[in-house]
């Protein structure tokens, strides 16, 4: 909502376009992928799902009802895995 027709359109043509199968697999370090299962911008079949399966080591939290903007939307539960997450 705060960039441009242009930014936008690029990105998301950077992003459907980009296939990042062989760089995840390369993750070799504990990665945390928190996902909301109502996200209508990225749904979550076609990205955390597959992503947590082909990153070693990888925890996927999956947040109920929770949109794209999770991390404004669900703040305090996104904050709170993430410092449970880092303190590991």
């Amino acid at each position: 909502m705060l960039c441009g027709f242009p930014a936008a359109y690029f990105c998301i043509k950077a992003f459907s376009e980009t296939d990042t199968t062989e760089d995840l697999k390369k993750i070799d370090v504990p990665a945390l992928i928190l996902h909301g299962d109502d996200d209508q911008i990225v749904p979550i079949g076609t990205s955390a799902l597959i992503s947590s399966k082909l990153v070693k080591n990888a925890t996927l939290k999956v947040y109920q009802g929770a949109p794209h903007g999770l991390t404004f939307t669900h703040k305090e539960q996104f904050n709170s895995d993430l410092l449970l997450f880092l303190k590991g």
